[in-house]
């Protein structure tokens, strides 16, 4: 085995865990109604759905190298929206039911 192949496993690895992390905050965003973003505070619904949602699809398209600038930058707003954005929402409609 080589270093290069050890290199291309590893681009392979991240690059599968980029996605799954930033397809996961797409579609989570989608879950949540546009009132428990306003009632937690945060962008609206169709903000952090574009967010998630453009950098998901730019994975898709980039799939060269995950550790490009618009791939860290919109894999940074995921974990953003993970764990800041979520948390609150979840909190949001817990107390409505």
């Amino acid at each position: 085995m080589n270093i290069y192949e050890v290199q291309g496993t590893l681009y392979l690895v991240v690059l599968l865990v980029m996605l799954a992390v930033k397809g996961f905050a797409f579609v989570n965003a989608l879950l949540f109604s546009a009132e428990a973003y306003d009632a937690a505070g945060k962008l609206t619904k169709v903000a952090w759905c574009a967010i998630t949602g453009l950098g998901f699809a730019a994975q898709l398209i980039i799939l060269g190298s995950p550790l490009n600038l618009i791939s860290l930058v919109f894999f940074i707003a995921a974990l953003v929206y993970l764990a800041d954005v979520r948390p609150a929402l979840k909190e949001v409609t817990s107390y409505r039911r």
